[in-house]
């Protein structure tokens, strides 16, 4: 009969057992699932618009498919921070990635689509169909280098179908109310196949149907086509009945939470000093105290 050495049995127990442990310790601890890259980062920036600080220390995330309001008072840095995300404007301090990668990167170009306040409001004396006026979206598509007429007009087609606006695609634009005109510009950015849309107050002129119309149709974007919207707005309620999750911007962020937590009237006029309440439809409307009275308080 053979005989084991112990000293070598038991070393080799010892050793089964450190495995064991490390084993067992392995199989208890969760395993780290590492966070997607956002499709926007703003990492602590600062931005000066004539030597003075509009942004201060303006840090945020947005996910891909996420819808982001962003509220607060005139002066409070709202346009500024557009202008930043868009690399029109130099941070003083911190950093913006888009996807990764800096905004007038050439791996952004294209997937970005900026629709400011005015776009819709095009000049009476110039003649554009709705579907030229889209059209013109191509312009600053992903494949910009490709001559108009290798390009194919689904991408136009459907952009105008997804707003809404087949009926109406040989029309002139300045024959359409205000709200149509704006899904009209709207259209040509996501003519442009931007996975990002950026907006400034696109629902100011608009009656309660149109700006319905406009919020549910957002909200197709974020979830049939996943897209990606930063939206400013005064209009609290609208945001908070449509943006995934909302920011305060005055300066720095005063909150960036979810829709449903966004503070009520007396808690943000708390935080501002000032919300104005629409003498027709009560909607809160976040101003500065130079749009209510004409004067500073």
């Amino acid at each position: 009969m053979l005989r084991q050495n112990p000293l070598r049995c038991q070393h080799r127990s010892d050793r089964l057992l450190k495995m064991g442990k490390v084993v067992s310790r392995m199989s208890l601890e969760p395993a780290k699932v590492e966070e997607p890259q956002p499709h926007l980062l703003v990492d602590n920036i600062t931005v000066l618009r004539g030597g003075i600080p509009v942004l201060k220390n303006v840090s945020l995330k947005v996910r891909r498919g996420e819808f982001l309001g962003i509220v607060g008072p005139n002066g409070g840095g709202k346009s500024t921070l557009v202008g930043a995300i868009l690399g029109v404007l130099k941070c003083q301090s911190g950093s913006i990635l888009i996807n990764g990668q800096k905004p007038m990167s050439s791996g952004v170009k294209g997937t970005v689509a900026w629709v400011s306040q005015s776009a819709a409001n095009i000049p009476k004396n110039v003649r554009l169909t709705v579907r030229e006026l889209v059209s013109l979206g191509m312009l600053n598509s992903k494949n910009w280098f490709v001559p108009a007429f290798f390009k194919p007009t689904t991408n136009v087609d459907e952009a105008i179908a997804t707003v809404g606006l087949e009926d109406y695609a040989s029309r002139d634009v300045n024959r359409l109310s205000g709200g149509q005109r704006q899904r009209a510009v709207i259209a040509r950015a996501l003519a442009s196949e931007a996975e990002f849309l950026l907006l400034d107050e696109p629902m100011v002129g608009m009656d309660v149907l149109s700006r319905n119309a406009l919020l549910r149709l957002l909200d197709k974007f974020c979830h049939e086509h996943n897209k990606t919207i930063v939206m400013i707005s005064h209009d609290v309620a609208a945001m908070r009945q449509s943006a995934h999750r909302m920011i305060y911007l005055e300066e720095s962020v005063r909150f960036d939470g979810g829709s449903a937590q966004f503070p009520c009237l007396e808690d943000l006029a708390a935080l501002r000093g000032l919300v104005d309440v629409h003498s027709e439809t009560g909607r809160a409307l976040v101003w500065n105290s130079v749009d209510v009275y004409g004067e500073e308080s």
